[in-house]
């Protein structure tokens, strides 16, 4: 199509569109109402919603426009892209595709298909991080700038010849972009990785089946598939069609649920007469499957009953159920279901009708043993498939394979965490009477509890604090665990700031109990008990003795004590969706059993295990904490009170001999992370990589040199946005640097550093860190840019000396220039950091960089005030360098320029009447109070609510600003700044 950057350019093009159709049969009249109800569709004004026209756009490109054909009167489909056949399509690629708006945009390359704009792919050089490009797509989807062209788009692409292509779909956030990974392929070093991930991402017949089978909208949210579910359910279908079962094995947290809704989709338009039955063996899961399928719109029957499930398959309808199959009757234990299946004997009439497909979700478990058995016989054409989000046991592969077939596909632990799907685990084993008793930790602990506190209130404690000794002394091992973990939510990332969560795994509901009334003895409130206990009076029926309490008696009265009157389903309910939406306000679920399986929780960060546990149990409990979040959490973290991985003390690569002796080793690799290696290996990797991104910068590497190579030249306008990506970089390197010392500095010495080497790092962590500050300032960045820091200060006041650098900035709210007005320029510049103060030259360069962001911004809304502002400074930096004006004099001129930029102190420099930033604006250009008076308020009268974007509203505006103005280019100048003033967006 070429370079389509002169015409005006729209995600529907007919001139391509009506030719297609044309070829495929249909008549003018209705290709003419299948464009028209297509495009109606599709049209969106900036203020609405991206995803509910999105999603109905798509609805019309799978299924079709049914449209009348006035010729014979009929309703007719009309296809606007043959799915059946990819290659019966026209496909076009187009660069540098200029498209109007608010804000008119350019993306780097639009993929369309029959004319229909599908694909948006942002390109980035090597050296500029595909996270540019992302932004770039999800900036261009916002109200101020293309959004209306998003509504056909079904993929967005970004990439760069270093990272390859990551790609995502409408509204998907950067942290849930992909990055493509084809099965079974070793991509060549020697070709370049961008190109070769584009063909195959972009072969014509997988785009089309992308967006045809891997697409859905899920309560609100468009999702696309991971590439390991993508070539999961791939295989999957060539099974089917071959009439053979097996297993799906992907690891836990990468979209097992999701995998089973595309695959069944997929069954239900290719296998006649299809219907589909999942079986789980656990209440949450089952739960979970019947909200996977509601929130994407797959209608699912939930069975109640063994005889309403037999009923169900012996009817027709419905197409999808599933159905917690063990649990019927109340059958808990083994006894119980070999009753059970004792029972479940086919009615006299029972056949089921359709083409029946049986899902079975962790089929690891009692699906493959005698109840496995029963199903078959119940339903003896059934195709079975077994999906497990763990691997299976060395003496189960053979029988489950028996039963199910061979592997379909395999997606194992340290693929999902190369992938960036599910997070590392770092494991630590704790010996709690040789550290909670250790006189050191007792004093860390409270001086982290009493850091800052008056005299008064700390001697009080000191009190309190003899008591809590003698409760650390006794034997109490539950006491000194739980004394144990409060000092981790004290002390640690994430759980002191309520970022992040925990679980205690206990060895029994009634130590459960215990350590629930414990946790509140110690003041730890924000804690819940979540077991299968139900406290009825029946629970407790023949427990007195009158010898005291029994266990069932005493956890009976904790249970009570903890529901305070409330419905115990109800408030399970309560605690897992408050431990999952408000971390801070739920901070630990103690559990026995429930929850360790199909329980996400991205906040959860710390599981702690008492309790012996092996194999599949152990597995999946602690693939509770891998789930990602936000970019601060980095790891899930396993603190291990059974030493149940033995091996782990001895040699980090040989762990399966213990817990995980029943598997194969091979199925394990890269499970568990030693926690101190890691870290130690994080730091390193951390100080290599500043070292590595400020090795250009020039000698003799001082501030002047290390601002000039981040910041720029303060001469050039455009040097700040140039130099954008390496401060960005930058910040983020020492973000890490700051948490990964976090992490290891109370034991450094234990992770292997010399005392010389952790003094050493310490002052490396501190000298970046107020480098990072100086940088920051003399860019103005300091305030913008918090969100890449969510925990700087907590992090610096708890590990670094009590020097400037522990301030991340100590204007406060303020920018620099705010305070060179309000409180003068030598208290200003007191307050930059100490690496700035030391250089005049830096000093100088902050200010000048700091006025120049302040003018680049200020620039749309007042152009030529700002543009004249914007000369002053250069003259001003022009007689600093020629050493025209003295440094004190200099000073005092910057000082005035800054309170000329504060909007406050313009109206001084205006004739009366002109005042609003809006007036002040247009009699820049005007030069006539009345005559701007006048345009203004015609303006103000024809302003409409979302006009910007909107091509009516617009030419409204610029007719009331033509009366007033003959000159076009003067009009459509001024048009610009009427946008681009706040009191104007509605």
């Amino acid at each position: 199509m070429g370079n389509l950057e002169d015409q005006e350019n729209t995600n529907i093009r007919e001139e391509s569109l009506k030719p297609w159709l044309r070829e495929n049969g249909y008549s003018e009249s209705v290709i003419n109402r299948a464009i028209f109800e297509l495009k109606k569709a599709a049209a969106l004004n900036p203020s609405d919603d991206l995803y509910p026209i999105n999603r109905e756009v798509y609805t019309k490109l799978r299924y079709g426009v049914k449209v009348r054909d006035e010729a014979s009167d009929l309703v007719q489909t009309v296809r606007l892209i043959d799915w059946e056949d990819p290659y019966n399509n026209a496909f076009a690629v187009a660069e540098e595709v200029t498209v109007r708006g608010e804000n008119s945009k350019r993306p780097d390359i639009v993929l369309y298909v029959n004319g229909i704009a599908l694909g948006v792919l942002e390109l980035k050089r090597a050296s500029v991080s595909v996270s540019e490009g992302i932004r770039q797509n999800l900036d261009n989807q916002q109200h101020r700038f293309i959004k209306p062209f998003f509504s056909t788009v079904q993929t967005v692409l970004a990439g760069n010849d270093s990272q390859g292509l990551y790609y995502g779909t409408i509204k998907t956030p950067e942290k849930f972009f992909l990055k493509w990974k084809e099965d079974n392929y070793t991509y060549n070093p020697d070709k370049n990785i961008l190109d070769q991930h584009l063909l195959q991402f972009c072969e014509k017949s997988r785009f089309l089946e992308f967006i045809h089978d891997f697409v859905v909208f899920d309560s609100g949210i468009k999702k696309t598939c991971r590439p390991n579910q993508f070539f999961g359910v791939k295989a999957a279908q060539a099974f089917i069609k071959r009439r053979e079962g097996g297993i799906i094995w992907h690891t836990q947290g990468s979209g097992k649920s999701l995998t089973m809704v595309w695959l069944a989709k997929w069954i239900r338009e290719n296998q006649t007469d299809a219907r589909l039955l999942i079986i789980t063996d656990r209440t949450e899961l089952d739960e979970q499957i019947e909200k996977v399928f509601k929130g994407v719109d797959e209608q699912i029957y939930r069975s109640k009953s063994s005889s309403d499930l037999l009923q169900r398959l012996n009817d027709s309808t419905p197409w999808l159920l599933c159905s917690l199959i063990h649990k019927f009757g109340g059958r808990e234990n083994e006894e119980d279901m070999k009753d059970f299946i004792r029972e479940l004997k086919k009615p006299a009439d029972f056949k089921p009708k359709g083409n029946l497909f049986v899902f079975i979700d962790e089929c690891h478990r009692t699906q493959s043993g005698e109840l496995h058995t029963a199903m078959k016989e119940l339903l003896p054409d059934a195709l079975f498939i077994g999906f497990t989000g763990t691997p299976l046991l060395k003496t189960d592969k053979k029988k489950s394979i028996e039963v199910f077939g061979r592997y379909i596909h395999t997606y194992k632990f340290d693929e999902a965490v190369k992938d960036g799907v599910v997070l590392d685990l770092l494991y630590e084993a704790r010996d709690v009477d040789q550290k909670i008793t250790d006189q050191k930790g007792i004093d860390e602990w409270f001086d982290t509890v009493t850091r800052g506190m008056n005299d008064l209130p700390k001697a009080e404690l000191k009190q309190k604090w003899g008591t809590m000794q003698k409760i650390l002394s006794t034997k109490d091992r539950l006491q000194k665990v739980a004394f144990d973990i409060i000092k981790d939510f004290r002390v640690k990332p994430r759980l002191k700031d309520g970022r992040g969560n925990a679980m205690l795994v206990s060895r029994s509901i009634y130590e459960a109990c215990r350590y629930y009334e414990i946790f509140q003895q110690f003041g730890f409130k924000k804690c819940a008990i979540v077991t299968s206990f139900e406290p009825t009076t029946s629970s407790i029926k023949g427990e007195s003795t009158g010898d005291g309490e029994t266990e069932k008696l005493e956890q009976y009265e904790i249970y009570q004590k903890m529901l305070n009157g409330k419905d115990r389903e109800q408030f399970e309910k309560d605690v897992k969706k408050q431990f999952i939406d408000e971390p801070a306000n739920m901070q630990l679920l103690i559990v026995v059993d429930k929850l360790l399986t199909g329980f996400d929780a991205p906040s959860c960060t710390y599981l702690y295990i008492d309790k012996e546990m092996r194999d599949h149990g152990l597995f999946q409990a602690i693939c509770r904490v891998n789930r990602t979040e936000k970019e601060d959490k980095e790891f899930g973290y396993i603190v291990d009170y059974k030493n149940l991985f033995n091996s782990l003390n001895q040699s980090i690569t040989d762990y399966t001999s213990d817990a995980f002796d029943d598997f194969e080793e091979e199925d394990v690799k890269g499970l568990l992370v030693d926690r101190l290696v890691k870290a130690k290996e994080r730091l390193d990797d951390a100080l290599e990589t500043l070292y590595e991104l400020t090795k250009q910068v020039e000698s003799p590497k001082e501030i002047e040199q290390y601002l000039k190579y981040f910041v720029g030249n303060t001469e050039d306008k455009d040097a700040l946005k140039e130099n954008e990506e390496k401060r960005l970089t930058f910040y983020k390197a020492v973000v890490s640097l700051i948490r990964a010392y976090n992490n290891i500095a109370p034991e450094m010495k234990e992770a292997g550093y010399s005392d010389a080497e952790a003094e050493r790092i310490k002052y490396k962590v501190d000298s970046y860190t107020e480098l990072r500050n100086a940088i920051k300032t003399a860019s103005g960045e300091y305030i913008d840019l918090k969100q890449y820091e969510p925990d700087m200060r907590q992090l610096l006041d708890m590990y670094l000396s009590a020097d400037p650098s522990r301030t991340i900035s100590n204007f406060e709210d303020a920018s620099l220039l705010q305070l060179v007005v309000e409180i003068g320029i030598g208290a200003a510049t007191d307050r930059l950091p100490n690496m700035v103060k030391r250089s005049r030259q830096a000093v100088a360069e902050t200010l000048e960089a700091n006025m120049r962001k302040v003018i680049t911004q200020e620039m749309p809304i007042n152009p030529v005030y700002y543009e004249r502002m914007s000369v002053l400074l250069q003259e001003l930096i022009h007689q600093r360098k020629s050493g025209a004006v003295a440094y004190e004099e200099f000073l005092k001129k910057i000082e005035e320029l800054a309170k000329n930029l504060q909007p406050e102190n313009k109206q001084s420099q205006y004739p009366e009447g002109i005042d609003t930033p809006s007036k002040q604006a247009l009699y820049e250009i005007v030069q006539d109070v009345e005559a701007t008076i006048a345009m203004e308020a015609d303006v103000a009268y024809n302003v409409e609510e979302s006009w910007i974007g909107n091509t009516l509203k617009e030419r409204k505006v610029k007719r009331a600003i033509s009366r007033h103005i003959t000159n076009e280019e003067d009009a459509n100048r001024i048009l610009e700044i009427v946008k681009n003033q706040k009191e104007y967006r509605r």
